[in-house]
């Protein structure tokens, strides 16, 4: 089993009602995980939000917690309900309402990797998914929450950034409408997430660092937006995706020649997110 369920740093005192987390980029594959797989270890990683966490570490520096996963994608889906088990996998599942992410293969405990490649041979016990759940699911949301609330009651206010990587390809659509292809998508799932004002505070942050940015198309946000997005309440959940290709190489799953270059604009984007609604932080050093 991965060792942690999350890794959390803090900041030194909280400037911010910001809280920056990374769902998808867990990275420990226990041996005994990838003795059950028929993927390889290479191809078990590539619904993996890569480096995503490298490139937003730098967070509480700025006064804003950073929460990461410690469970690889693959072994369980944190932007998932804990009821979307998907009975295609999970031996006694119940058969859910209609939900696509579950048919396709994508529910909390996945039976797909990037390009429907499937992750095992035959089904999983439910009582294995229940453990999953309990050791790795319920932690990192617990601790989300947490997190959350202690923003709220020193700010008044909590905005959680759900940071994410999507797949060059997957903006494919929108290049070939002649538009200039997107290199961020901000989720806010329409506008039910998050209010109007946080949202393009964090667009401006992204636009100011000359990077192309789009709305809700094609990723509006998913389980973690919709949970977690109470702006009724001044509690905001915004997702963002960044284009895999600008900062890594996709096929061998590394770092590419631009990858701390682009670190660094991302640093800038980090600082001024982080300054919504808090305390002025000065930048600190690399």
């Amino acid at each position: 089993m991965p060792k942690f369920a999350f890794h959390l740093t803090r900041p030194e005192r909280p400037a911010t009602p910001v809280v920056f987390a990374s769902p998808h980029s867990g990275r420990d594959y226990p041996w005994s995980f990838l003795r059950r797989t028929v993927l390889d270890e290479h191809v078990i990683r590539t619904s993996e939000d890569a480096y995503v966490d490298r490139l937003f570490e730098c967070a509480p520096q700025f006064g804003a917690a950073f929460l990461k996963a410690g469970a690889p994608r693959a072994f369980i889906d944190l932007n998932r309900s804990a009821d979307e088990l998907d009975p295609a996998l999970i031996e006694g599942a119940r058969k859910p309402g209609h939900n696509p992410r579950v048919t396709s293969g994508l529910g909390v405990i996945p039976r797909v990797v990037a390009g429907g490649r499937s992750i095992y041979r035959g089904k999983l016990s439910l009582a294995e998914a229940e453990t999953r759940i309990e050791k790795y699911w319920r932690p990192y949301h617990s601790q989300l929450q947490q997190l959350l609330t202690e923003a709220h009651d020193i700010f008044g206010e909590a905005i959680l950034v759900d940071c994410h990587s999507m797949p060059h390809e997957a903006l494919d659509p929108i290049a070939r409408s002649g538009a200039r292809r997107p290199e961020v998508v901000i989720g806010d799932r329409f506008g039910a997430s998050a209010s109007e004002a946080v949202v393009d505070r964090i667009e401006t942050a992204f636009l100011n660092a000359g990077l192309c940015v789009v709305r809700n198309a094609p990723f509006a946000g998913a389980y973690i937006t919709q949970h977690y997005g109470r702006p009724s309440r001044r509690q905001h959940a915004v997702q963002i995706e960044i284009d895999r290709s600008i900062y890594m190489n996709e096929h061998a799953i590394r770092p590419n020649a631009n990858f701390q270059a682009f670190r660094r604009v991302l640093r800038g984007v980090v600082a001024e997110i982080a300054s919504i609604g808090g305390q002025e932080m000065p930048m600190a050093a690399e």
